[in-house]
């Protein structure tokens, strides 16, 4: 399936979603929610405000709920959790494989967390610590401790016994491990192999030992780069003694590459990839206002470099020395939105549908940052120049392109995309094209009115 065609379902799915969640139909919504896979849940619950996604949070099956949890980003997934009971958490908890587990603990009150390793048997606790005793960003962490050794002494005939007394293989198992009597990785063994070879052949005379196992200290990034570049549907993971301690296999390493390309797009802006979009507005905000306040630093730096032909500008020098401060801020507050509206234009969860109250979101984050930074330059702008007069015209300026870049930050992509034009790639220009008109016009503007 297309780009195209998974953002036109993921649109589809949350336009219907959110015509029932207002009509109040549940039983409607709750059927709509069956149908999807738990990937599919999870980007719909990340696309609705918060009161919504806890309605429909609350009629998803009970048996999705512990995959559903592992796919939503880590803002959101608190946010669910908080709004579930011990037993529902425990149930969820009790139904994930050893891996995706491990990443779901770390969000669970550590009373619960006790609760839930006390109630595994012995063998299945000590691997879930043994994956966690690794570092986050890891191989260790990202691996699945639940793999299929075989040794080499023995027959394909014997294998295949053993593989139908098990009666179960993990998923996207290409191949079995083999390891010797210290459990070590010597090798692998196809699946196709067992099934194609006669019984008697023993599984010394098939083994493979061309790929090399993946330490378990290893980076995520180098584990997606292997991965990439051999094209592995699946890996052994091994400790210092080169001892076989789990398996990566290639759903882990999407999500892996996912994460990073979201992080490389958010950290351009100051955001971070797990940041829920639809936070409340007091704590996205605070997040905000700190990569606001670097840049404000970096705008006073230009001002003092225009600061310094004081002699040139004469009367006009503190409007020009100011101007690049108004068009700054407005320009990183209006990056911030643009990208997170871009992020959820790619993955399907912004759409015209709930473009209102993202809008009204980001205007009322950008006003109380606005109201924060305008007190703040206005002070500095007081120190520098001595004229009040002057201190409030920067600071309605900066309010008031804080909030136009807010808006232009919403809109400017939901047009172009609505137009068939990548707001990824034209999105910036015609932003910082609006901020600067606008930041421009409300500081001389004002300044014509009051500094007559």
């Amino acid at each position: 399936m297309s780009d195209s065609a998974i953002y036109d379902k993921t649109v589809r799915q949350l336009r219907l979603l959110s015509q029932a969640l207002d009509s109040g139909k549940t039983a409607a919504v709750k059927r709509m929610l069956n149908t999807l896979s738990p990937g599919e849940i999870a980007n719909v619950l990340e696309s609705l405000p918060l009161t919504k996604r806890l309605v429909a949070w609350g009629l998803v099956d009970p048996e999705d709920d512990g995959e559903v949890l592992v796919h939503v980003a880590d803002e959101v997934r608190l946010s669910l959790i908080r709004d579930m009971d011990r037993e529902e958490l425990l149930a969820a908890a009790e139904s994930l494989d050893l891996d995706d587990l491990a990443g779901l603990l770390e969000d669970l009150p550590a009373a619960l967390t006790e609760e839930v390793l006390k109630g595994m048997d012995r063998e299945d606790r000590e691997r879930l610590e043994r994956v966690l005793s690794y570092p986050e960003d890891t191989a260790g962490r990202l691996m699945d401790p639940d793999v299929v050794t075989v040794r080499a002494d023995v027959s394909v005939d014997v294998v295949l016994r053993y593989l139908r007394i098990r009666g179960e293989l993990p998923e996207h198992t290409d191949y079995l491990y083999v390891v010797n009597r210290r459990g070590q990785y010597t090798g692998r063994l196809a699946v196709t192999q067992l099934i194609t070879q006669k019984p008697e052949r023993s599984v010394a005379e098939l083994i493979d030992d061309s790929q090399p196992a993946i330490r378990a200290g290893t980076s995520m990034g180098e584990v997606a780069a292997e991965f990439e570049n051999h094209r592995y549907v699946s890996a052994p993971v091994v400790d210092d003694e080169n001892v076989l301690v789990g398996r990566i296999t290639v759903d882990d390493v999407l999500d892996v590459v996912r994460d990073e390309a979201e992080h490389s797009v958010m950290s351009m802006a100051g955001l971070h990839e797990e940041d829920d979009m639809f936070a409340p507005i007091w704590a996205a905000s605070r997040r905000r206002a700190l990569w606001l306040g670097i840049n404000l630093i970096t705008a006073f730096l230009a001002s003092w470099v225009i600061g310094n032909f004081e002699a040139t500008l004469e009367k006009v020098v503190a409007l020009a020395v100011l101007m690049p401060v108004v068009a700054s801020m407005g320009g990183i507050a209006g990056t911030q939105t643009l990208t997170l509206i871009v992020r959820g234009l790619a993955l399907g969860q912004v759409s015209w549908d709930n473009a209102k109250p993202l809008l009204w979101r980001e205007i009322m984050i950008s006003a109380l940052n606005g109201a924060l930074w305008s007190v703040v330059v206005a002070g500095v702008a007081q120190l520098w120049f001595g004229d009040l007069r002057l201190s409030l015209v920067i600071a309605a300026a900066i309010a008031i392109n804080l909030v136009t870049a807010a808006f232009c930050g919403v809109m400017i992509p939901l047009t172009l995309k609505r137009f068939a034009i990548d707001p990824a790639l034209a999105g910036g220009v015609v932003l910082t094209t609006a901020t600067d008109c606008v930041g421009f016009l409300a500081f001389l503007g004002l300044a014509s009115l009051v500094l007559r």
